[in-house]
């Protein structure tokens, strides 16, 4: 999770390519003009140990935008495949 938050941060497309799982990644991955992502912080995991197969994550990330902030609060899913984490999909809270 920790991972994909920078690469959005820094609008590294590529990276979030690879590390969505083909059944749902988006055909392209536009970021928001003046978007800046500022923090994130992990409030629960369950799963997504060094022996499991999928995990959750549940994240709020803050971001400033044109003088106004915010946050954005999802409960991600992940699936390990070939040794990697990919991200599957999440709910927003």
């Amino acid at each position: 999770m920790r991972s994909r938050y920078t690469a959005f941060a820094i609008e590294d497309a590529r990276y979030l390519h690879v590390s969505w799982h083909p059944s749902t990644r988006p055909r392209s991955i536009e970021f928001e003009p003046g978007l800046h992502w500022r923090r994130l912080a992990i409030v629960d995991r369950v799963a997504g140990g060094p022996f499991d197969d999928e995990g959750v994550v549940e994240f709020e990330a803050f971001w400033h935008q044109d003088g106004t902030r915010g946050s954005l609060r999802e409960r991600s899913r992940f699936v390990r495949e070939d040794r990697r984490w990919l991200y599957l999909d999440g709910e927003v809270q």
